[in-house]
């Protein structure tokens, strides 16, 4: 039985299959995982014995050949994985989306109006994620991978980190809010099916990313 009392970040740590489950119930596991399985459907207004039951299924079910617990990684391991899977990721996933987000508003905003907030919000979005992988690149995880960072450059990128996984954590809130948890009308065209799928995966994706950051790689040097 899952124990209810637990964050649902902790819950995502120790069963990774898990994630897309809060996803899909709109749980920040991320940002702000420190609250309980039971205040987080409390927040949602879910039934938390029914929710619980989905997860126990989920966990039941997982299967072998899963990656590694990223807590067993050392820092540049860690640093690594996340750079390889999701940065490499993200830089390849939004020259694609971004045009196709423009197309599908162009073609269909008008009998279709949440697609012009859509739109908006995927480029703030994409606006803010790029920067934010440069910086990490750039500057903080090279830090961070040093035998000695220097604490007080890596207690103000850390904090950066932080306030940009909020303000991404909202975009993507307001994302799945407009999309109606990414549902497409029976009349959508193939570009604008492909959009909304490709979105939730973005999510997803970007979900795991920052919960990997906050979760995992902040607590490494918390006493900075």
């Amino acid at each position: 039985m899952l124990d209810r009392s637990q964050t649902v970040a902790r819950i995502v740590l120790d069963h990774s299959e898990c994630a897309p489950i809060f996803q899909k119930n709109r749980i920040d596991y991320c940002c702000r995982g420190g609250v309980s399985l039971t205040e987080a459907c409390a927040s949602q207004g879910l039934d938390p014995d029914a929710l619980a039951t989905e997860l126990e299924r989920a966990i039941g079910a997982r299967s072998g050949g899963d990656e590694a617990d990223p807590r067993a990684l050392s820092t540049a391991g860690l640093v690594g994985h996340i750079v390889s899977k999701h940065h490499q990721y993200l830089r390849e996933a939004m020259p694609f989306l971004a045009p196709l987000s423009a197309k599908v508003r162009r073609v269909h905003g008008e009998h279709d109006g949440r697609l012009l907030e859509l739109d908006d919000v995927v480029k703030a979005l994409f606006a803010a994620l790029e920067p934010h992988l440069d910086e990490e690149e750039q500057t903080l995880f090279p830090e961070l991978t040093k035998r000695a960072p220097d604490r007080a450059l890596v207690a103000r990128e850390l904090g950066a980190m932080q306030q940009e996984h909020l303000e991404v954590g909202a975009l993507l809130g307001r994302m799945r809010a407009i999309t109606a948890d990414f549902t497409t009308p029976e009349w959508a065209c193939n570009s604008y099916r492909t959009l909304f799928s490709e979105l939730e995966r973005l999510e997803g994706d970007v979900l795991r990313h920052v919960h990997l950051e906050n979760h995992v790689l902040m607590p490494r040097f918390a006493e900075a």
